[in-house]
């Protein structure tokens, strides 16, 4: 796309965004795909360098079987992108036809690729569902629920995959929750950040949002924090604005988006599962499949603090580590770990190089004299 018809080139359009929706609709370029393809790339060809082995890829057998188990993982890879298209449709009381929340679902996920993991996509969301006309009480609220509820999934669902399957969820050769290393440290440092984040917001949304409005503001009155204090309280008063909304969701529809949820992430990693089955096809009982799930779930808690965008990179190095027990060949976890890459994070790139620019052109162009309005 040439830069005289890129609307992010239209300085008459830019203006009408204030300096924070500009700098998230400048995190939506397409040529930020450059930086993680660059970074996956290089890793891939230094880890072919270090571990590939002709030998052991030929053991591999490209049966029906095998492209079977392949049709599995995409057939879920589709079903986790339709389980938070439909949660998008039922948090937004359907102000989103079920076809635009699937794209709308695409622009997300585009957006946490082309980010470092650890910064989220709630800017994005809050970004995009204002410029499709949705109300800010109500996008508020599904940007905060969905924290609120994909926090909650893996806070209830960790200790119960603990408590089956023992500290090995976390590495291999782990032996106790005291046998900590790095992993083991990042694990649990990363599951009390989500503990303590996502009861924050629950607190917020459900219990009590003025008190943790006056919290905010008063926690931000120390100098050091004081640069963040206009933040803090704009976060605060969405959080009223939020809490007001969630009076309209009856538990049905609190009942549906976690379901949703729970589909969502669960499908995330049956998919690997179905990968390492159907490529390297370990011996697998439900015990030891319950560990492989309880596994994935611990790597992504792990890979959440990458600092590189959508984790590029770093999702491959750690992979086979991780599952040295399940794939015990490195040059095939490789080819398990691109498999799974490409299906979950490089095809999300080129399908939001194609919707994103798509998207900025109807919406920029279309409307442009509404872009300063603001939903009600």
């Amino acid at each position: 796309m040439t830069k005289e018809s890129t609307p992010l080139s239209d300085d008459r359009k830019m203006d009408n965004l204030t300096e924070e929706q500009q700098k998230v609709l400048h995190s939506m370029r397409v040529s930020r795909m450059i930086l993680p393809i660059t970074i996956g790339l290089c890793v891939v060809a230094y880890m072919l360098y270090r571990q590939y082995d002709p030998a052991a890829f030929q053991k591999i057998h490209w049966s029906g079987r095998t492209f079977l188990w392949i049709g599995i993982s995409f057939t879920l890879l589709m079903l986790r992108h339709l389980a938070f298209a439909t949660r998008m449709y039922i948090l937004s009381h359907g102000h989103f036809s079920f076809k635009k929340c699937i794209e709308l679902i695409f622009i997300f996920e585009f957006s946490l690729c082309v980010t470092p993991t650890t910064l989220g996509g709630s800017a994005v969301s809050l970004f995009v569902m204002t410029q499709e006309r949705l109300s800010a009480a109500r996008t508020t609220t599904i940007v905060l629920y969905k924290i609120v509820l994909d926090s909650f999934f893996f806070i209830s669902t960790l200790p119960l995959l603990f408590w089956a399957c023992g500290a090995k969820m976390i590495r291999p050769d782990m032996i106790d929750v005291f046998d900590i290393d790095w992993r083991a440290r990042i694990f649990y440092g990363s599951y009390m950040g989500m503990a303590i984040y996502g009861s924050f917001f629950f607190y917020g949304l459900f219990i009590n949002p003025m008190l943790m409005r006056r919290f905010l503001s008063w926690m931000t009155t120390f100098p050091i924090l004081k640069r963040f204090h206009e933040k803090a309280v704009h976060l605060g008063d969405n959080l009223l604005l939020a809490a007001d909304e969630m009076r309209n969701i009856g538990w049905r529809r609190h009942l549906a988006a976690f379901l949703a949820t729970w589909a969502a992430w669960a499908c995330k990693f049956l998919l690997i599962s179905a990968l390492i089955v159907g490529i390297h096809n370990p011996p697998i009982d439900f015990q030891h499949g319950l560990l492989l799930y309880a596994r994935l779930q611990a790597m992504f808690i792990i890979m959440a603090f990458s600092p590189s965008p959508g984790g590029a990179g770093f999702a491959e190095f750690v992979f086979g580590d991780f599952l040295s027990d399940f794939v015990n060949v490195p040059s095939v976890a490789l080819i398990i770990a691109l498999i799974w890459r490409v299906m979950s994070y490089y095809l999300y790139l080129a399908a939001g190089a194609i919707i994103v620019p798509n998207w900025i052109r109807k919406v920029f162009l279309a409307r442009p004299k509404d872009l300063d309005s603001n939903p009600h």
